[in-house]
Parts: structure tokens; sequence; C-alpha cells
């Protein structure tokens, strides 16, 4: 008897929960969004951040990792809830709250391999459709929200080669803020850090002279990751 659910709200209004993943991928040169096409209507068939509903014995997060699962192929990846999106008129199929799940992962040729063969693709962010819903303005709240935890917190470990110029970091961060950042400030700040160490090895691809590489300081960058900083350029 202790697992039966008792029907305390029987007279409640019911209405429909689901959650909404916006995937960003980067590939060491740019971040991209991952879209699929709508499975089921309304707006089947169009673009759309990959959602579905939450089972009634599921966890939201547990729903989050299923859906990605289930409908882009996509495994282990760990997503952080952003906000719940519950305008009475957001969705013409129903009364459905969503909530939004963000995650930026190092997308690799087997991420682009997977999420194709589900019907599913990697958008350039000057390249993204107008989407479904407010998955726009899901879409914009979970950049800005990428924005502010890259001044708060490092942002790379996971994303860059073990070994990696400053130009290819500064890259990641004139994604994430969708600018052009100065250089030489860049490097001051990133290096002020005390989070990279330097290598006395060098990437000679882009020039004879070539950039020194570095790797990140394993200790101290989750240290910084749990105490957090300040990283306006």
């Amino acid at each position: 008897m202790s697992g039966l659910k008792r029907n305390y709200y029987g007279t409640a209004e019911k209405l429909l929960v689901a959650v909404d993943c916006i995937i960003f991928g980067f590939d060491e040169k740019e971040i991209k969004l991952l879209l699929f096409k709508r499975k089921f209507e309304p707006f089947k068939g169009r673009w759309s951040l990959v959602g579905g509903f939450v089972g009634e014995n599921e966890d939201v997060d547990q729903a989050a990792s299923r859906i990605l699962k289930d409908y882009v192929g996509l495994e282990n990846i760990f997503l952080q809830q952003l906000k719940g999106y519950g305008k009475a008129d957001r969705d013409p199929g129903g009364r459905v709250v969503s909530f939004a799940f963000s995650a930026l992962i190092p997308l690799k040729h087997h991420e682009i391999e997977i999420v194709e063969s589900y019907q599913a693709h990697w958008f350039s962010q000057d390249e993204i459709p107008n989407l479904i819903l407010d998955h726009n303005e899901m879409l914009q709240d979970a950049i800005e929200n990428l924005r502010i935890k890259a001044q708060r917190q490092p942002i790379g470990f996971e994303l860059l080669p073990e070994k990696f110029t400053l130009p290819q970091l500064k890259t990641l961060y004139d994604n994430i803020y969708q600018t052009n950042l100065d250089s030489r400030n860049f490097r001051k700040k990133i290096l002020s850090l005390n989070v990279l160490k330097k290598l006395d090895e060098k990437d000679k691809s882009g020039s004879k002279k070539g950039a020194f590489l570095y790797q990140f300081d394993a200790e101290k960058y989750e240290k910084m990751v749990k105490s957090g900083f300040d990283f306006q350029i």
C-alpha cells in the first residue's frame, strides 16, 4: 500500500509536462546548435529543439536524458536545467509546461554521424532557422546563460584537445560571446587566472614560427569551477 499514490488532487485541472534540450556542440572552430524535425503535430516536420513529454513515473531530468537518447542518439551528456516556460497559450496542442535543459559538448565526427542518422542536424549560429513555439526564446535564454557561465567559470577543459593554443581557446570564447575579443586583453586575462600550463611544444600548423601549446591544470581548473571568478574582458 505504501507504493500507491493517493488521488488528493483529482479535481485539479490536468496539464502536460515537457522538456526541451538546447544542445550546443563545439568542433574547435565554432559552436553549433542541435535541432531535429518535430515528429508529431502540431508543427510536425518543422525544425525544433530536441524535446518531448515527461512520463508519469519519470523525473524531469530522466526524461531529458531519455529523449536525447531516443530522438537523436546522444547519451551520457551532462545537462543543466535552466528554467520553466509556462505561458498558458505557448502550445496550440494543449496546456503544456516545458522545462529547458542546456549543454555544451565537444562535437566530434561520431556525434555528427549519430544525429544525422536520426534526421537531426547541427546548425551554425548564423544558419539557425526559425523555431517552433517559444523555442527561439529558449535558445536566446540558453545563449545568455552560457555567456554568464563563461564569465564566472573557466570553460574549455572538455571541449578542447588535451594540448591547445591560446588562439584556439580564444576561438571558443569568441563563439560564446559572438564577437572578436581583443587578443592581447584575452591573453593577459586568461594567463592571470593561473589555470594554464605552458608547454615546451609548439603547434606549427598555422605558421613556421608556430604557437606554444598549453594544457589546463586540472586541479586548479576544478577548484576555480567551484569557487568561481570574474572573467570580464
